[in-house]
């Protein structure tokens, strides 16, 4: 393996990070530089494209419940010959708390993030996200605001 490979591995895996605590911060615009703006995603309720469409889904959800920890493990990444592109996989297991005095209600999703990335002059950004839920625990009431 050479260092580049191993470099820009490490550098997306930064990123799958800062994705997740972007997430968790409600940092939209720390989100927004993450992503391509012509992201494709899915969470499992269809395809949507583009950056916009993208954080207004996750600020549907996230800025109305309570606390967020969105925790990934056993991550792959594989990055193409060229070095300018790269698919990762990232398992998920995430926790939501319903806001305000409501937070012994909760929602978790144990997933798989299959990402794509694209190498830009500012760096990795995601151009592809399909969230496949393998489990789901709890209520949505959590994303019913307080």
């Amino acid at each position: 393996m050479e260092l580049e490979t191993l470099l820009a591995e490490r550098a997306i895996y930064r990123q799958l990070v800062r994705f997740a605590q972007a997430m968790d911060e409600r940092d939209w615009e720390a989100f927004e530089g993450l992503c391509s703006e012509d992201i494709v995603s899915d969470f499992g309720l269809g395809e949507k494209t583009g950056r916009d469409r993208l954080v207004e889904e996750m600020r549907r959800y996230l800025d109305v419940c309570g606390a967020t920890q969105h925790l990934l493990g056993n991550v792959l990444i594989d990055v193409d010959a060229a070095g300018d592109r790269a698919k990762s996989r990232a398992d998920v297991a995430d926790l939501h708390l319903a806001p305000g005095d409501r937070d012994d209600t909760t929602f978790r999703t144990l997933g798989v993030y299959r990402d794509e990335w694209r190498k830009t002059a500012e760096g990795w950004r995601m151009c592809r996200r399909v969230k496949d839920n393998r489990a789901i625990v709890g209520s949505m009431d959590v994303f019913r605001p307080a």
